[in-house]
Formats: C-alpha cells, sequence, structure tokens
C-alpha cells in the first residue's frame, strides 16, 4: 500500500464514530473505442482515484463517497452521522479478520502492454472485414479493458490490496430486409489476457454469413415448442432468470419471494446443479475477497434439483441467519456493496448433446442473445441465432424468437442437460443502478419442453 494512502486511511479509520467502519480507495485505468456504422465513434483513455466511507451503526449505515482521497477524514465523519439517522434493527454480522493481504492482478498478456495503435488496427481490420459486404449495411465494435486497484481497510484491522486486468469485445455484423434491423455478433471478455480480441477473422466472417443469410430467414408464429438452449444462451438464462432471485435481498425484502423460495424446495429434475462462486479461479467475477472484506466462496445452489442456498452480503446473512458467500460487490467506490452474482453456471450433467439433439422430433435449436428482461419469476430472452430442429438433426435457419416464461415452471421443464459445459464472459451485470459489473456465466447445452416462443 501506497504510504501517504495508508496514513490517510489510517486517521480516517481512527475517528470515533459507529460500531464499524470501513474505507475502500480505488485506482482506475481505462480504455474504450467503439465502432458503429462504417466508422469510429469512440476513443477514450481515462483514470482515477477515489473513494468512500462506509459506517455500521445501531442496525443501519452511512455511506459517502469522495473523488479527493484527502477528503477522507470530513467522508467518514459524513458517513458517521449518516449511520446514526439510518439506524433500525440492529443486526449482528459476521467481523471476519484476515489481516493484511497484498494480490497482485492476473496477467496473461496485459492490454496496457498493448499501444493504442496496435489495438486501433486490430479493431479496424475487423471492421474492414465486415462494412461493404453485399447486404451489410454497417457493424458495431465495442473493445475495453480496465485495469482497476482496491484497497479495502476497516477497524477489524483487516488491509486487503486487490488488483484486476479486464478486456471485453462486442462485435456485430449488421444486415436488413428493408423494414427490420438484423443482427449477428458474438462477445467475448477475460481476466488480464489482450490475446482474446487478437485472430478473430473466422469469427467475424462467420457474423457476416450469419447477418446475410437472415435476410431470407422466416419468422415463426407463437406457440409452445421444445427448445435446445446454447451454452451462451443458457447461461444468461441462468444469471438473469435463475441468478437475481438468489441474491438474497431480492429475497428477504418480498414476502412472496421469501415463500417461494425456501431452501430445501425443489424446482428441477436429479441433474440440475446451478452454483455461483467468485472462488471458481481465473474468470471475470472471480476475487479472493468481496468488497465488505469478506473471503469469497464457492456457493451450491440448487443440488439434484433442489434449492440449497443463496448469495449474501454481511447484512442479509444476518438478516436470514444464513452463512455470508462473500457476494457483496461494488461496480465502484461511488457505490456501497450489494449483494451480485460472480460465475454462475449450470453445472454439466452425463447426456450428449448428439444424443439429445437425435431425441429431439421437433423443435428450435436457439444460440447466444441479444438482450431480455426479467421481472421476478417471469422472464423474457431474444435469441441471436434460430435453428429448425427435424428428426434430431438442425435444419434451416430462422429468424430470432423470443422465449417468455415462467423461471419455476421452466426450470422443471428442463429435461436434458449436456456435457459440454462452457463459460461466457463476454457481458456485464446490471442492478440498482451499477452496471456493467464484470459476470460471468456458463452452461452446458440445455433442453426445455413446453417453452413459449414467439417472433423476435
Amino acid at each position: 500500500m501506497q504510504k501517504d494512502i495508508k496514513n490517510i486511511i489510517s486517521d480516517s479509520l481512527k475517528i470515533n464514530g459507529g460500531e464499524y467502519r470501513e474505507i475502500r480507495i480505488e485506482e482506475n485505468n481505462s480504455t474504450r473505442i467503439t465502432y458503429r456504422g462504417n466508422s469510429r465513434e469512440n476513443i477514450s483513455i481515462n483514470s482515477g482515484i477515489g473513494g468512500c466511507a462506509r459506517v455500521y451503526s445501531n442496525g443501519g449505515w452511512g455511506f459517502s463517497s469522495f473523488n479527493d482521497i484527502y477528503q477522507s477524514k470530513n467522508k467518514m465523519v459524513e458517513a458517521i452521522s449518516l449511520s446514526k439517522l439510518n439506524s433500525s434493527k440492529s443486526i449482528n454480522f459476521e467481523k471476519n479478520s484476515v489481516g493484511i493481504v497484498s494480490l497482485p492482478a492476473r496477467s496473461i498478456k496485459n492490454p496496457k502492454n498493448i499501444s493504442l495503435k496496435e489495438k486501433i488496427n486490430i479493431l479496424e481490420h475487423y471492421k474492414d472485414l465486415i462494412v461493404n459486404k453485399k447486404n451489410i449495411n454497417g457493424c458495431e465494435i465495442s473493445y475495453g479493458d480496465l485495469e482497476r486497484k482496491v484497497i479495502f481497510t476497516d477497524t477489524l484491522g483487516n488491509e486487503i490490496e486487490q488488483s484486476f486486468i479486464h478486456v471485453i469485445l462486442r462485435i456485430s455484423a449488421n444486415s436488413t430486409d428493408g423494414n427490420e434491423m438484423l443482427q449477428s455478433g458474438f462477445s467475448i471478455g477475460s481476466l488480464g489476457d489482450f490475446s482474446i480480441v487478437e485472430n478473430l477473422d473466422k469469427e467475424v466472417n462467420e457474423c457476416v454469413t450469419k447477418a446475410q443469410k437472415l435476410i431470407n430467414a422466416k419468422k415463426i408464429e407463437g406457440k409452445e415448442s421444445t427448445v435446445i438452449l446454447d451454452q451462451i444462451l443458457a447461461g444468461v438464462f441462468v444469471h438473469e432468470a435463475f441468478g437475481h432471485l438468489s441474491e438474497a435481498d431480492n429475497v428477504y425484502e418480498n414476502e412472496r419471494l421469501k415463500k417461494i423460495l425456501r431452501l430445501g424446495t425443489k424446482f428441477g429434475n436429479k441433474d440440475l446443479n446451478i452454483t455461483d462462486g467468485a472462488k471458481i479461479p481465473d474468470l471475470r467475477g472471480s476475487y479472493e475477497y468481496d468488497d465488505e472484506g469478506t473471503p469469497s466462496t464457492k456457493t451450491p445452489l440448487i443440488r439434484d434439483g433442489e434449492l440449497v442456498g443463496r448469495l449474501h452480503s454481511k447484512e442479509t446473512a444476518s438478516k436470514m441467519n444464513e452463512k455470508n458467500t462473500g457476494n457483496a460487490r461494488a461496480i465502484s467506490y461511488s457505490y456501497p456493496p450489494i449483494v451480485r452474482m460472480t460465475n454462475t453456471i449450470i453445472e454439466n450433467s452425463n447426456n450428449n448433446i448428439k444424443d439429445i439433439l437425435k431425441d429431439t422430433k421437433d423443435g428450435l435449436y436457439v444460440k447466444n442473445w441479444y438482450g431480455g428482461m426479467t421481472q421476478h419469476e417471469m422472464f423474457t430472452f431474444s435469441s441471436a441465432e434460430t435453428y429448425k430442429i427435424e428428426n434430431g438433426e438442425i435444419k434451416e435457419t430462422l429468424r430470432p424468437v423470443k422465449l417468455t416464461g415462467n423461471l419455476f415452471n421452466t426450470l422443471k421443464n428442463i429435461d436434458g442437460i449436456a456435457d459440454d459445459l462452457m463459460i461466457n464472459q463476454g457481458g456485464g451485470c446490471g442492478k440498482g443502478g451499477q452496471m456493467p459489473l464484470p459476470v460471468s456465466n456458463g452452461s452446458p447445452h440445455i433442453r426445455i419442453n413446453n417453452c413459449l416462443v414467439s417472433s423476435g
């Protein structure tokens, strides 16, 4: 820890007030490059340092952030005052002490060692592979890298320094049938490895071909259908539709969900196993300590179809009398930590995707995604690719579709889980105005019966 920052933090924590005090200091350096249509839209390079003070007092939390670290003492006083105003029923949260810890960033090919010119040249090349192709009227490319250093200290004697390097890239090719914009694309990401951005000609050219094929693809009529989700869309499904309902703050504040989401409730067949955990190594949602200084875990959520766990912060674990899982996260020092997913995964079963396909006489194969929304247990997702399944074989390309349903019914309708787990690190999560938080999600192929499908 830099000596001046350490002294500033130490002096701030010495201010009397509240039962528990913490300081979080962050230093960020980022690059973002975007293309839209046929031209480069934006280049930005940003750096900054700031922090926040958080105080617990008589059941209430006080929070105050700052861009000038020399204001940390004043902001600690402010947080103490706010905690007293927010006081309510006292909680007895777990007070873990890990001591002094310093964890460097994972880095395979550090993006900060790659010049801006080289990054632009790579992206320009991908742009040129897309534009001016038959029936292609533009592209969207978004590249970002972030180096983030977090220093967390509290009145329990914890001094935790962690660093992270994130790389993310999204590319799509656009076509149109004259009335509707059509897209084909992909997202990738990594924890500290710029090489994922390189040598993607094959993937970019495939986007172009798929976007061209969509022009003449048929739309389907709304109906219930058997659908097979690829690993990316199934991963998004488990994150959005189930993962957010596993975040304990979404549960303890809702009496209805408390009754529905009782531990021990059966939600799927014996092959359904779902896990979340920052302890899963080397993914964009991975870390050793959360933004409350709690050690990370690997948390079983569903085992053999039965709900066995959920995700917690210090506060929610205390209120629900369950173990803290270390899932309190903040997108930056401007926000207090809230309960968030990390790496959310449907685990492998022992079925082969070829056998699942062969056993599907009539259905749809849906891949990738282009958006969606959830409202408690109700969900809607849009696929990026859709194909007809006839007699166990993938046939013609169809227009993208929307999948709509009730989560709990849908989980029970999963009757095929493959053994080909794949992790997607190309997205970010939003909640409480904090987005895009680095997360990963993954799944093998899954088959769902009686899923409501409509034209996308």
